[in-house]
Order: C-alpha cells, then structure tokens, then sequence
C-alpha cells in the first residue's frame, strides 16, 4: 500500500523532489481542467459566449501541460527506473493526464456549443439537466483528484460507485429530450445540441471514473479496470475472501 509519506523515503533527496514535482504537475493540470468544465456549463447556461471563447482557448494551455508531464514521466523512468509504488505512481500519472486532456477535450465541446447556442437567442429545453449533471461530473473530477492527493483509496471507490448514478440521470434526461422533440420538431436543431453537451457531460464523467480506478490501482497495486463495482470495493476495502 502506498501513502504520501512513502513519497520521502527515498536516498536521494532529488528523486523525492521529482516524484513530487511532476505529482504536483499533474494537479495543477486537473485544478485547470475542473475549472473548464465548470466554465463551459456556465457558459452554456448563462448564454455567456465570452467565457465559453476562453475555455475553448485554455485548451491548447492543457494539451501543453499533458505533453510536458508525459515528458517528465518518461524522463524519470529512464533515470531512476523506479520499482514497485514509484513505478505505480509514474504509470499512474501517466496514464491519468491522458483522462484530463479529454475532460478538456469535452469541456470545449460543450463550450463550441454555447457559442453555437448564444447565436441563435433562444434557450432550449434541457439547461435544468446540464446544470444538475454538469455539478456532479464537476465534483467526480474534484473528488478524483482529491483521491489522488490524499492517496486515498476509498474516495476513489466512491467516485466510481457514483459514474452509475450519473449514467442513470444521462439517460433519463436522454429519454426526455427526444420525447419533446418528437412533440416539437421545431427544436429538434436547438435539442440535439444540449443532448450533444450532455453526452460530453457523461463522458467527463467516464473519465474520472478512470482516474478513480487510476489511484485504486496507485494505493492497492490492482489494476481494477472492468472488474465491477462489487470486486472494485472488495479489492479497496480487503473483504474479498479466499
């Protein structure tokens, strides 16, 4: 099992240093990704194409930071070659900046579609949805990457126990919004696209999800990638039996 603290056990001061710089690199990337997928829902909601031109536009700052970490991973693989919980955490960052380059990847999406929808003045059904599913996709990218500061196995479970609760609402409100276009073909244009947000909403939330899975994998050392809910929390909470 790994904690914070076994990030300072090392000889050399300088590899602590780098564990915890490229660490603290990957936060300040999720810090900037969180907030575009706050800002793109507002922007949405709040008809504010100003904001919404600028979430688009921190995209190519993310898609920097994800290059930059990769860089730093590879480089301390090939120094340090690092064994056991170092090599996890590395892995595990790695592969974690992949998810957050597609949150921000998603949260210009819905971003492009505010702008598409400030254009045409009038506000569509659905905006109740995108702001109760944009929240809780919101706070599993937070709660993500608290998990991952904090190491913390069990905040990363509920994380993914709540990616069904989010699935469920997706499709619910789905289910809605093609009810009423079919009653009103007049908004099917305008419809279609808070159904396109709102998959970019469920999306997000598949990818924090993954992150969760990502630190489970980083505290536990088990890849619980498609082993379901229920192993997932034997395997985080040690009830499994032999």
């Amino acid at each position: 099992m790994i904690n914070k603290d076994s990030l300072t056990h090392h000889i050399s001061q300088q590899f602590n240093a780098e564990l915890e710089e490229v660490r603290s690199h990957l936060l300040a990337m999720g810090g900037l990704v969180e907030k575009q997928v706050n800002d793109s829902v507002t922007a949405l909601i709040e008809a504010d194409s100003g904001l919404a031109q600028q979430v688009r536009e921190i995209d190519d700052q993310i898609n920097q930071m994800e290059r930059n970490i990769d860089e730093e991973c590879v480089r301390i693989l090939a120094r340090r070659q690092p064994a056991a919980s170092d090599l996890r955490l590395i892995i595990s960052i790695s592969k974690s900046v992949i998810d957050l380059e597609r949150i921000g990847d998603e949260s210009s999406k819905i971003a492009k579609r505010a702008i598409e929808l400030c254009e045409t003045g009038e506000a569509p059904r659905g905006y109740v949805e995108v702001r109760h599913i944009g929240d809780q996709v919101r706070k599993m990218v937070q709660q993500a990457l608290d998990a991952f500061a904090r190491f913390d196995a069990d905040l990363a479970l509920s994380v993914a126990q709540y990616d069904k609760t989010v699935d469920r609402e997706y499709k619910t409100a789905l289910r809605e919004l093609v009810t009423y276009m079919m009653e009103d073909p007049r908004a099917i244009s305008r419809v279609l696209s808070i159904i396109w947000v709102l998959r970019s909403l469920e999306r997000i939330g598949d990818h924090a999800r993954n992150i969760a899975e990502l630190v489970i994998y980083l505290v536990r050392g088990t890849d619980v990638r498609h082993l379901g809910l229920a192993r997932m929390q034997e395997e985080v909470q040690g009830t499994r039996s032999e």
